[in-house]
């Protein structure tokens, strides 16, 4: 058992601090912007809820994290009131936040100088991963680092490994985004294609998703696609957060990244259909305006 605290409940967040107590076995302390949420969490799991990221911190032998983005990330681990300055020489933060690499390597860097270890941890998986505790982790770090959170981590993944220094996890992240999104287009773009032809939908997709076809996108959303039902899982204004963040990526590293750029801009025009909050397979929707 360890003392751990976890920084931002969200849809994500609030799950995956559960599992740190029902089995992880730990002692969590919660903080979250809506104190009311934090609240909740504790009364829920019996941990405590703290009224800063600071006090949070305090003492803990792990800080984990999930927050929004770069800058909400910044905004719990820096200042007087952040998570940084309540933690203990030796500890280790661990950082499941999807953001930029440059913002891993900047606090990995922060952490050092104050005597304490950092991981950028982001997930994949979307809310039922986190809710089913089956979580794949990818991992940025140095191997002490790793070696300590990983059992911790563990409370909620079903696959972890470290990738290499610091911002690796996050340059993973993003190249799981870059694959995920241009085969949701793919997909969409096979369906709508079926449909004009004529062809049965799904005696299709039965015959094609035994062969070099087949991905987890197909097996699992083709259906809720096909009927134009677009609320299970991550959101188009996430992904476009993600997307955002591994063409900035790419602007730095020379990496071309053409289709991720037509996707992204395709996400865009499902935003303007009113769809933000449409899970990201809703790319089929634009072809079917």
């Amino acid at each position: 058992m360890a003392k751990v605290a976890f920084l931002g409940l969200g849809v994500m967040g609030f799950p995956m601090a559960g599992h740190l107590v029902k089995k992880g076995g730990h002692e969590v302390t919660v903080y979250n912007r809506t104190q009311a949420k934090a609240q909740a969490w504790a009364e829920k799991f019996g941990g405590r809820a703290a009224p800063t990221p600071k006090t949070a911190a305090d003492g803990q032998d792990f800080v984990m994290c999930c927050v929004g983005n770069d800058n909400d990330l910044r905004a719990v681990t820096l200042g007087a009131e952040g998570a940084f300055a309540g933690m203990k020489s030796g500890a280790v933060f661990v950082d499941h936040t999807t953001a930029s690499a440059e913002v891993a390597r900047e606090l990995d860097a922060e952490a050092g100088k104050r005597g304490f270890k950092f991981v950028d941890a982001p997930v994949s998986g979307g809310q039922a991963g986190a809710e089913n505790g089956v979580l794949t982790v990818m991992c940025g770090g140095s191997a002490d680092a790793y070696g300590q959170a990983e059992p911790v981590i563990a409370a909620y993944a079903r696959m972890c490994k470290l990738l290499g220094p610091a911002g690796s996890g996050q340059l993973t992240k993003m190249d799981n985004q870059i694959c995920i999104a241009g085969l949701v287009e793919g997909l969409s773009e096979g369906i709508h294609f079926a449909k004009k032809a004529g062809l049965d939908v799904h005696a299709v997709i039965d015959t094609i998703s035994k062969g070099a076809a087949q991905s987890w996108q197909m097996e699992n959303r083709y259906k809720t696609m096909n009927d134009g039902k677009f609320d299970f899982g991550f959101a188009v204004e996430w992904m476009r957060k993600d997307l955002s963040i591994c063409l900035a990526e790419a602007r730095r590293n020379g990496a071309s990244l053409p289709v991720t750029a037509l996707c992204d801009a395709f996400y865009a025009e499902v935003e303007k259909m009113g769809g933000k909050r449409w899970d990201t397979s809703s790319l089929l929707a634009r072809l079917e305006r």
